[in-house]
C-alpha cells in the first residue's frame, strides 16, 4: 500500500480514495486511522482480485444500477457490494487473514 496526500484530487465529501496500489487521503491525519486504513486495504485486495481493471468496471456498473434502485447516489455508493463489504469488516483487523476469495460477492 502506497500512501498519498492530495486534498485537491478527492471530491468534498470523500476522504480518502483506493487507486491501485495507491491510497490517496484527503488529510495526514487520515495516515494514522487504523479503521479507515483498513477499509482502503480491503478495497486493494478486492481490486487485486478483479486484476485491478475489472474491479473498476463492475464497481462503476454496480454504482450506475444502484443509484437506478434507490435514487440516490449516496445511498447507491453505500449499497455497492465492495463497499458493503469494506464497511462491515473496517473494524476487524483480522478480516483479510481469514476472508474467501472473491469475499465481496457475499454482499450482493
Amino acid at each position: 500500500m502506497i500512501i498519498i496526500v492530495r486534498p485537491k484530487l478527492l471530491r468534498k465529501n470523500f476522504n480518502g480514495m483506493t487507486l491501485w496500489p495507491f491510497v490517496v487521503l484527503k488529510h495526514h491525519s487520515l495516515k494514522e486511522d487504523a479503521v479507515f486504513l483498513n477499509h482502503e486495504r480491503i478495497h486493494l485486495r478486492q481490486q487485486s482480485e478483479l486484476l485491478v481493471v475489472f474491479f473498476y468496471l463492475w464497481y462503476g456498473l454496480e454504482f450506475l444500477v444502484r443509484w437506478i434502485q434507490y435514487g440516490n447516489r449516496h445511498k447507491a455508493y453505500k449499497n455497492i457490494s465492495f463497499e458493503r463489504e469494506a464497511y462491515q469488516n473496517e473494524n476487524n483487523f483480522d478480516y483479510l487473514k481469514m476472508r474467501k476469495v472473491y469475499g465481496f460477492l457475499n454482499f450482493l
